[in-house]
């Protein structure tokens, strides 16, 4: 696993950030994008960018970037719904009867972060009166990223929780993979609401109840990774490049700390990013995804609470721990680190019944050293983004299956999507795709704000590029900065015109339209040297 990836969400933004300036790695000599301008700030046109008739009809569902407001635009690119928040907001997803639920920037949470600390979710009606607001974060615990909705109306939340250096030292890692605030592992819960601001957790899976460590027979979770692939080598990842405290603190004067927790004592404690969750009814299964390990895992919700700990129990039988994963068998030494298929990725999701595909695994692949040939003399690894589909092998008892000493299937994804060269669809982080009932895919290239929909052959038949941006501040008051995710998307999501919760609800273009945000011009050059 790559040190770039471990400690993307630090480093990533403060980089760009410090520069400004567009990606421009070359393009390859057969031709394709001369500059890839991964956030879109040069983008030409905003707004409705390409249509095509025989379209489905529906509507995109996106979070202004920077911004307690969520639009639904129609295929001509006018937005026909806004639903406004207290606070800014991260991801929604539409309910049948009409309400959104969405996790938010929660303004008070303490010690995590890392990007994609929200703390708080929220359930809000069409007509914006907020139905549940509820916090889940404390100096314990603190929801992030992402969430899912089951049938029966309970939330399934990503969070982290707290070990202390010592709790983590008993479980394996080695002291110096171990940051001086401890370790931040992951873990699920199920969340029922009560009343309007209160929520039971009903059940837990933790990440931290499925490790192994070959390092130190005497401390716990000890054994060997290839032998155990339904657990966790608590040893992945490695710790960000030293600094000194006055480095730090010169980056957080500057403005290039983008999270308000962040120390110099917690940098790589969030260990495994879990970024993305989705549930199956029917299976009785959660798949979620870790970008810092490079792999999506899928586990056993029928279990206890207990039995979640453990391994037995559940339709699995076995517990809480992994039934599948893919992306990474080095993780697990059952592949080299050349055998690599997943880089970062994110926004796993089952594609659902009744569409191409149904039972299958989408994943947005968003960040592989993949080599791209450029003359005859050799390749350069440059990177790229890509969409999977995949099928888990199972047995004629819904089974994963997995041969001894060999990683988990499949080998390959039975689809995928790249941009016809390659290099110009590309987004190191966030972003997102599902499978629409049409058989088209419909994806979001989050750092660009670029929304579009590919057919089973790849042509891009709808593309619409976010031209707007909130004015949420911080929260001494000082502007957020737009450079360089002016446009930025975490998510953004087909909602099909025929949709239970659009029902009786005429969709007519607001007026007047949102305004439009426009980059500030570039400081003088005089400024700049400053």
């Amino acid at each position: 696993m790559k040190t770039s990836q471990i400690i993307l969400s630090f480093f990533l933004l403060t980089l760009i950030a410090a520069s400004c300036k567009f990606d421009t790695t070359p393009a390859p000599k057969d031709g394709g994008p001369k500059d890839r301008d991964m956030f879109g700030l040069g983008l030409k046109q905003r707004g409705l960018i390409k249509t095509s008739e025989g379209l489905t009809d529906g509507y995109a569902m996106f979070v202004e970037a920077n911004s307690a407001k969520v639009y639904l635009v129609n295929r001509k690119g006018e937005v026909v719904k806004e639903w406004k928040s207290n606070y800014g907001v991260l991801g929604a997803y539409l309910n049948d009867d009409g309400s959104l639920t969405q996790n938010v920037d929660d303004p008070d949470f303490p010690v995590f972060a890392g990007g994609g600390e929200s703390g708080r979710i929220q359930k809000i009606s069409w007509d914006n009166k907020i139905l549940w607001d509820f916090e889940y974060s404390n100096e314990d615990y603190c929801h992030h990223h992402d969430f899912t909705v089951m049938p029966n109306g309970h939330i399934l939340a990503i969070s982290w929780e707290a070990k202390t250096p010592e709790e983590t030292w008993a479980a394996g890692r080695k002291p110096e993979l171990t940051p001086k605030a401890g370790i931040w592992p992951d873990k699920i819960v199920e969340i029922v609401p009560d009343g309007e601001r209160h929520g039971k957790v009903v059940w837990k899976w933790h990440a931290w109840d499925h490790l192994v460590q070959n390092v130190d027979p005497t401390k716990a979770n000890y054994g060997n990774p290839a032998d155990h692939p339904e657990l966790i080598d608590i040893n992945l990842g490695e710790m960000p490049k030293p600094i000194t405290q006055d480095s730090f603190d010169t980056l957080a004067k500057v403005g290039k700390i983008h999270w308000r927790n962040q120390t110099l004592d917690n940098l790589g404690s969030d260990l495994y990013h879990f970024n993305a969750i989705k549930y199956n009814a029917a299976l009785d299964q959660i798949v979620f995804s870790s970008p810092h390990l490079s792999e999506i895992f899928i586990i056993d919700h029928s279990t206890t609470t207990e039995e979640a700990k453990g391994h037995k129990g559940g339709r699995s039988g076995k517990g809480g721990d992994i039934l599948w994963r893919w992306g990474n068998a080095h993780n697990y030494a059952r592949a080299d680190s050349t055998d690599q298929q997943l880089f970062g990725q994110h926004d796993v999701r089952w594609i659902e019944e009744g569409k191409p595909g149904a039972g299958h695994l989408t994943v947005f692949d968003n960040d592989g050293p993949k080599p791209i040939d450029h003359d005859k003399e050799g390749s350069d690894s440059l990177n790229y983004s890509a969409i999977f589909e995949l099928v888990p092998p199972m047995d004629e008892k819904g089974n994963y299956v997995i041969e001894a000493g060999k990683p988990f299937g499949p080998e390959k994804p039975v689809w995928e999507y790249t941009a016809p060269d390659k290099l110009s669809f590309y987004s190191s982080f966030i972003s997102g795709a599902h499978r629409m009932k049409n058989g088209n895919t419909f994806i979001n290239e989050g750092t660009k704000g670029r929304i579009f929909e590919v057919t089973p052959t790849g042509e891009t038949v709808w593309e619409y590029a976010n031209p707007y941006r909130g004015e949420i501040r911080k929260l001494n008051g000082d502007p957020n900065s737009p450079m360089p995710m002016a446009y930025s998307l975490f998510r953004a999501t087909f909602i099909p015109a025929d949709h239970p919760g659009l029902a009786g609800h005429k969709l007519e273009p607001i007026d007047p339209q949102p305004t439009p945000f426009k980059l500030p011009p570039p400081p003088p050059e005089e400024e700049k040297k400053k």
